[in-house]
């Protein structure tokens, strides 16, 4: 092979080397592309929030999420709703409407309150014979995204009876409906030894927290269904969880009383009934021998057992929107004793003498009369002596002290007006309260537009205040009479 040959090999060998190195740079780089690509999609998969509902990853249920800047979380209550086994409607479940400064939610057991710019849920239970609402507090008030309701995780949480946990670390939120966790934990209880749960929803409720109310069919008890420990020894014959407090009212014998999740007894056990009346001053209804009382959280006697009835039935005055019947104007506790009604305040001082013959109007033969109790914006309730009515204010003080012959509610398209006769003539409740200087509630000035009507009312209540007062002073007379020989005997 001469020079030349071998020049244009060599010269070749290293142009097919190059080549080669080129393609081998070339496929790490593509190679190197690839695994950062991979790496890339991996860390978008790994910081990308995952929402599971009820162990299925939910997509829907994410995008409804909306993160504040501080941390919170909001969710919208209409729409979350039915991912959570809800229905959701605009207005109060007792005053229907389309108000949409109001929803509320509702399933089998229960409905649940929401008001714009309020942290208050109202809860009625669907499963109990009564009127009164319970109520629990979130973090942050209702407000308002766009024209809709939205509350906090911490809303949601309590108003739909739901588990919500979010691990920042793996970016996963993690939400279990009651339900659900019902459902999981059923099989499970018997393998530690009890029969099944109980089938009151009030318990049912206790799961969220980590409790369940379980029977062996004979008694009751509570345990934590992760490991099956005792929380309640299993030898009651009810218990009843308290979602606002957190604690149980259990049943022995025929005898309630209350005990916290660390066991202790916080009211012992030897009443015939227990209910809470208030959550905020922690007062309960109690019932002994068919007497009623009121004792605190520490079953301290507040009101002593000795009553007829506490409480007034507000099914009679659904259009006054009241929340409950044990609590009026805020501040009292109306008590009945020997067929005459009187008013305590929440620590149990009487401000009103057991006096009056019932508590609230109720419409005879007026059409457009409506059942009525308190007048909400200036804090007053209406009561009855003779058959005649008048006012009372949070104080146990009367703005006037005459006696008319009505006071009653009328709703003329949708908006609620307070009435009251006297002497054949009809008057304007509120314009007459504020000419008095009855202070509104609500702080709103309202527009007197009839002062002679107003004066004309004064004119007449006056005229007929000395006839109510001597029978009001004639019936205490009586009602002193009576204490004196009750004392004697």
């Amino acid at each position: 092979m001469n020079l030349l040959d071998e020049n244009y090999s060599s010269k070749n060998e290293n142009k097919t080397k190059n080549m080669m190195k080129i393609i081998i740079i070339f496929i790490v780089l593509i190679v190197i592309a690839i695994i950062g690509i991979v790496s890339y999609m991996m860390y978008l998969q790994g910081t990308t929030l995952k929402v599971v509902l009820n162990n299925q990853v939910n997509a829907d249920v994410k995008n409804l999420l909306v993160f504040e800047s501080d941390g919170t979380i909001y969710v919208p209550i209409r729409a979350i709703s039915s991912y959570l086994g809800y229905n959701c409607y605009n207005g109060e479940y007792s005053n229907k409407s389309e108000d949409n400064s109001k929803c509320y939610i509702q399933c089998e057991g229960e409905i649940a309150n929401f008001t714009l710019n309020s942290n208050k849920i109202y809860k009625l239970n669907l499963e109990a014979n009564e009127n009164n609402y319970t109520y629990l507090y979130m973090d942050k008030p209702v407000k308002a995204i766009n024209g809709e309701l939205y509350i906090t995780t911490d809303g949601m949480q309590k108003a739909f009876n739901t588990t919500f946990a979010y691990d920042q670390n793996n970016n996963i939120i993690t939400m279990n409906t009651t339900p659900f966790l019902i459902s999981a934990y059923t099989n499970t209880i018997l393998d530690y030894g009890y029969t099944k749960l109980s089938e009151n929803f009030e318990n049912d409720k206790a799961v969220v927290k980590n409790m369940l109310v379980v029977t062996d069919e004979k008694n009751y008890g509570v345990i934590n269904p992760i490991d099956g420990t005792e929380i309640l020894e299993c030898k009651y014959d009810d218990i009843i969880y308290q979602e606002s407090t957190g604690d149980f009212i259990v049943c022995s014998d025929d005898k309630y009383g209350i005990i916290g999740t660390d066991k202790k007894t916080k009211v012992n056990i030897n009443y015939d009934s227990i209910e809470l009346m208030d959550y905020d001053s922690g007062l309960y209804l109690v019932e002994r021998n068919r007497k009623f009382g009121v004792i605190d959280l520490n079953g301290n006697t507040v009101i002593y057992t000795e009553n007829d009835q506490i409480g007034v039935d507000i099914s009679r005055f659904e259009e006054n929107d009241l929340k409950t019947g044990y609590i009026l104007v805020d501040s009292l506790i109306p008590v009945m004793r020997n067929e005459k009604w009187g008013l305590f305040d929440k620590k149990g001082n009487q401000i009103v003498n057991f006096e009056y013959d019932s508590l609230g109007y109720i419409a005879n033969n007026n059409k457009e009369a409506i059942n009525l109790l308190v007048i909400p914006d200036y804090n007053v309730i209406v009561a009855c002596l003779n058959e005649r009515y008048t006012l009372i204010n949070a104080s146990g003080e009367q703005p006037f002290k005459a006696f008319v012959d009505d006071i009653y509610m009328t709703v003329n398209g949708g908006e609620k007006s307070y009435k009251m006769t006297a002497n054949d003539k009809t008057y304007d409740v509120e314009e007459y309260l504020d000419r008095l200087g009855v202070q509104n509630a609500t702080n709103n000035t309202r527009n007197s537009s009839n002062t002679t009507q107003t004066n004309t009312v004064n004119n007449d209540t006056e005229s007929n205040n000395q006839v109510n007062n001597e029978s009001v002073e004639e019936n205490n007379e009586s009602q002193e009479e009576n204490n004196q020989n009750n004392e004697e005997e």
